[in-house]
């Protein structure tokens, strides 16, 4: 089996589409099994590396989102006026339509 280490850029140099892409593969790898114990763990680690780039990239990207969203006074990235969801909706009946009541 390839070392991964070696094969790849450093997760933190990575964009979100390239490490998503290894994400995926690692844990193909990893569901597919006949790896050694080592070669798994080395697996894993790096899907935790990957995962973590992942993540950074995600909520960067939700908070240049919520940036400009503010500036144009329409609220948050996650539909809510202050990036916390409550049941403000549901005096109006529109919680009972998102599926909650």
């Amino acid at each position: 089996m390839t070392d991964t280490s070696t094969d790849a850029p450093p997760a933190g140099e990575m964009g979100y589409e390239q490490a998503r892409d290894e994400l995926v593969a690692v844990v193909r790898r990893l569901e597919a099994g006949g790896s050694t114990l080592e070669e798994s763990l080395a697996l894993w680690e790096r899907g935790e590396e990957l995962a973590a780039v992942c993540r950074r990239r995600l909520e960067g990207a939700r908070a240049r989102l919520d940036a400009v969203l503010a500036e144009d006074g329409e609220g948050t990235a996650d539909g809510t006026a202050d990036g916390v969801a409550g049941d403000e909706g549901a005096a109006d009946g529109a919680g009972a339509a998102n599926g909650r009541e």
